[in-house]
C-alpha cells in the first residue's frame, strides 16, 4: 500500500476513534448522572471500537492511528523520519476530523474548548504508566511474533488504565488533541492536555529504556 492509502487509513483511524471516545462520552451523559456508570460506558465503547480498528487497519497500516506508536516505531527505526512525519500528520488532523464528528452527530458547536481541568501530579504520573505501558505491550508483541494479539491485548490495556491510572488512560497524542475541543465528558482543557502529551513523551522514553534492553538481549541470543 503506497504512503497516501496508509496515511489515509491513519486519518481515518484516529479520526473514528476520537469520535468513539468523545460521542459516548456524549451519550453517557445524556443517559445518566451518575459519573462512574458514564465512565462505564465510554470505557466499553473506547475497549471495543479500538480493538475493531486495530483488527481492520493493521493490514493496512499497521494501525498506529497514535502518534505515540509512530514515534516510537521511528526511534526503533522501523521505519522512516517521512513516513513517521505523514502518519503523525495524519493522526492528528484525524483527531480533529475526530471531535467534529461526534459533534455533529449530538447536534454540538463543531468545535468546543474544554474547561475540564485534569492535570495534577498524580495525572501526570498516571499518563506516563499509561503511554509507557501501551508502547512497551506493543514492542515486545511484535518482538515475540505475536502481533496478531494487539487488537485484544492494547484494547484490554486501555481499558484497564481507565480504572487503574488516575489520568484515565489517554495515551495517545491525537487523542488528547481533539479531546481539548471538546467540552463533554470525555474533555480536557488544552493547559491539561498539553501536560498530558508530555507525559506521553516521557511515558515513550520509559518504555523505549524498559523494552531496548531486551530486544538487544532476544537479538543476541537469536544470533548465537
Amino acid at each position: 500500500m503506497s504512503l497516501t492509502g496508509r496515511a489515509v487509513a491513519e486519518f481515518v483511524g484516529t479520526a473514528l476513534l476520537v469520535a468513539i471516545v468523545i460521542g459516548s462520552g456524549i451519550m453517557a451523559e445524556t443517559l445518566t448522572s451518575d459519573e462512574g456508570v458514564s465512565l462505564l460506558l465510554n470505557q466499553l465503547a473506547t475497549v471495543l471500537g479500538l480493538g475493531v480498528l486495530i483488527a481492520v487497519l493493521m493490514p493496512i497500516s499497521g494501525a498506529h492511528i497514535n502518534p505515540a506508536v509512530s514515534l516510537a516505531i521511528l526511534l526503533r527505526r522501523e521505519i522512516s523520519g517521512g513516513e513517521a512525519a505523514v502518519y503523525v500528520i495524519a493522526q492528528l488532523l484525524g483527531g480533529m476530523g475526530g471531535v467534529a464528528l461526534a459533534h455533529v452527530m449530538f447536534g454540538r458547536a463543531v468545535l468546543e474548548i474544554s474547561g475540564n481541568d485534569r492535570l495534577t501530579t498524580g495525572t501526570f504520573v498516571g499518563e506516563i504508566i499509561a503511554t509507557a505501558g501501551l508502547i512497551a505491550i506493543i514492542l515486545l508483541l511484535v518482538l515475540r511474533g505475536s502481533a496478531s494479539l494487539l487488537p485484544l491485548v492494547v484494547p484490554a490495556w486501555i481499558g484497564a488504565g481507565y480504572v487503574f491510572t488516575s489520568s484515565t488512560s489517554f495515551a495517545n497524542p491525537a487523542v488528547t488533541l481533539g479531546r481539548m475541543f471538546t467540552d463533554s465528558f470525555a474533555g480536557i482543557s488544552p493547559l491539561s492536555g498539553l501536560g498530558f502529551m508530555a507525559a506521553q513523551l516521557v511515558g515513550i522514553a520509559a518504555a523505549l529504556a524498559l523494552v531496548i534492553p531486551v530486544m538487544t538481549a532476544s537479538k543476541e541470543k537469536s544470533d548465537d
